[in-house]
């Protein structure tokens, strides 16, 4: 009995999972489509795999110099075969082997490996920049598929409410109440709605194919469909406190940062390298029949060449990356107000629909449809009422849209991915 329990129980639970799977994978969210981005998207997976190469160099910076072998044989009778004899090989001929091995001064091994290191490091926050792009390009494109969602209920919502409106005007006109070419203008004017429904459902298609491409074509089920609306969020923070994040958060900048300590280390690696570094033989000989040992010592003499070139453009070097990090932090600041004030401005607009503009054109085209049914607003005044409102709206959701795209737009200059 326990058994046959834990049996439904597990069928159950993979049940659920395989119906939340099948949920992930038809409907989705921003935050989803940004993670799905982040984890499948082949451009940023080729970006990272930059850690993966610039580690392996700090290995090879870190190897440390291999020893070295050498032998030689003299005096061997090689023109005169018949003078091969032991004798011969034991006091006529010369045989050495060595092993000698490079020591490196003034801490070169640390210094490359640091160096490496601090590559490393760059590397990752030009990563983490590559998925910041990717994470605003994601919501761009999820907001061009909400706009084209809206858009589409918008104009499929419109076509039917004129529709009604045509059924309305064939039975006045049966009843003579408007003219043969007053409907005709009103059947005319339905391909006007037809049209935004098709053209929105284009729309739609592109924008879900682009989305889809950003998270990856085997993230999602082709069919898949997003989740959320076009909702108006005011900024709260103050302009001061946006540029603080992103001066902390931005890692285009922290990267430039990090060159700065990369410059030193390399001016520090010149120095090191200026360095001569000695090497030590121990030879092996027979020679006359005697075996015997040497010992070789050999260090250049740092006469002319010091490294004195490149210990002075390394020095340049960081006062260059002194100078791109200002650079860099002054960009970051600028990029910042601008996204800023830009989402302000649409916000402004946004809040201009919302005062009273929308329910004005709305309540004029109800109030001339009723007018135009009961025989007291002209065939003019219907289909300006129904422009104006139709373009009020659809103008209303692009605001909205270029609102969201500059809030995005302001949490990409901050360095916020999600």
């Amino acid at each position: 009995m326990n058994r046959s329990w834990s049996i439904v129980i597990c069928a159950i639970s993979i049940f659920l999972s395989v119906g939340n799977v099948s949920a992930q994978t038809h409907t989705l969210s921003l935050d989803e489509a940004i993670a799905l981005a982040l984890t499948n998207n082949p451009t940023l997976k080729a970006e990272r795999t930059r850690i993966n190469q610039s580690r392996a160099q700090e290995t090879s910076a870190g190897l440390h110099p291999n020893p070295f072998l050498q032998a030689d044989a003299q005096f061997l009778p090689i023109f005169n075969p018949s003078k091969f004899s032991s004798d011969n090989v034991n006091q006529d001929q010369q045989y050495d082997l060595g092993v000698g091995y490079l020591f490196e001064r003034g801490g070169k091994r640390q210094k490359r490996l640091q160096a490496a290191r601090d590559q490393t490091e760059i590397t990752r926050f030009e990563v983490s920049d590559a998925e910041r792009n990717l994470a605003f390009s994601v919501a761009q494109q999820f907001v061009a598929g909400l706009l084209a969602k809206a858009n589409l209920d918008f104009a499929i919502q419109n076509l039917e409410s004129f529709r009604k409106t045509v059924e309305i005007s064939e039975t006045r006109h049966q009843a003579g109440d408007i003219s043969q070419g007053d409907l005709l203008r009103i059947k005319v004017q339905l391909l006007q709605f037809e049209t935004d429904v098709t053209g929105a459902r284009v729309a739609l298609q592109q924008a879900m194919l682009a989305l889809r491409q950003l998270v990856g074509f085997d993230a999602v089920a082709a069919d898949y469909q997003i989740v959320g609306d076009l909702t108006y969020q005011p900024i709260t923070e103050s302009l001061d406190q946006v540029q603080a994040t992103a001066l902390q958060k931005r890692p285009d900048l922290a990267a430039t940062r990090q060159s700065i300590v990369a410059a030193r280390n390399q001016t520090a690696l010149a120095r090191a390298n200026g360095k001569q570094d000695p090497t030590t033989t121990f030879d092996y000989s027979h020679t006359g029949g005697i075996s015997s040992a040497s010992f070789f010592f050999t260090i250049p003499l740092p006469v002319f060449n010091r490294n004195q070139g490149e210990i002075a453009r390394s020095r340049f070097a960081e006062t260059q990356a002194e100078y791109n990090t200002k650079a860099a932090e002054q960009a970051v600041l600028t990029d910042v107000q601008a996204a800023y004030e830009q989402a302000k401005a649409n916000g402004t607009i946004v809040e201009l629909y919302v005062s009273g503009y929308l329910k004005q054109a709305q309540e004029s085209r109800e109030i001339t449809g009723f007018a135009f049914r009961q025989g007291a607003a002209s065939l003019i005044d219907l289909l300006d009422a129904e422009r104006t409102y139709r373009n009020t709206e659809l103008a209303y959701r692009q605001a909205l849209a270029n609102y969201l795209f500059a809030a995005q737009q302001l949490r990409q200059a901050q360095g916020l991915i999600r």
